[in-house]
């Protein structure tokens, strides 16, 4: 890794954890709206981003969430599958949107690992729980994915 690739990956784990200290209620709930989670279309443009995203949900549930011990497992693991999926599937996708719409589909899939944690840690029902974190996790990807675009078209990542 150069130290070009090091930087951003720091900055990007800092940006992560300071929009989800704003947001704190709200990310760690089974209604989840963890606004940072929108950083995780950077992976569509650069592999390399995974490290700095990884950090940042590792950082950010160490400081941040009230279930440390799960969230450091279930939410880093999640977010490390999710992340996965994508550069695979970013191999044979062209277009920036169809990899944001996989990237979406990702992280809302496999929010079932997040209902899981929630489910062990508080007896949640999972059904539930997964159908909620998900519409969360859509919802801010969802809404997040023009404006990486937008940054990216000033910046590029």
């Amino acid at each position: 890794m150069n130290s070009k690739t090091l930087v951003i990956n720091g900055i990007l784990a800092a940006l992560y954890i300071a929009v989800s200290m704003l947001i704190q209620p709200f990310g760690f709930t089974n209604i989840q709206f963890r606004v940072s989670e929108m950083f995780n279309h950077l992976i569509v443009f650069n592999k390399k981003y995974i490290f700095g995203i990884l950090l940042g949900v590792f950082l950010t549930n160490l400081l941040f969430s009230p279930m440390k011990a799960y969230d450091l497992i279930f939410g880093v693991g999640q977010s490390l599958i999710a992340l996965t999926i994508t550069i695979i599937c970013c191999r044979f996708i062209q277009s920036i949107w169809k990899r944001m719409l996989v990237n979406i589909l990702a992280f809302t899939v496999t929010m079932f690992i997040i209902a899981l944690e929630l489910n062990l840690a508080f007896g949640l029902p999972i059904m539930w729980t997964w159908l909620t974190t998900a519409i969360g996790e859509f919802a801010v990807m969802a809404i997040g994915a023009p404006l990486i675009l937008a940054i990216h078209r000033r910046v590029n990542f």
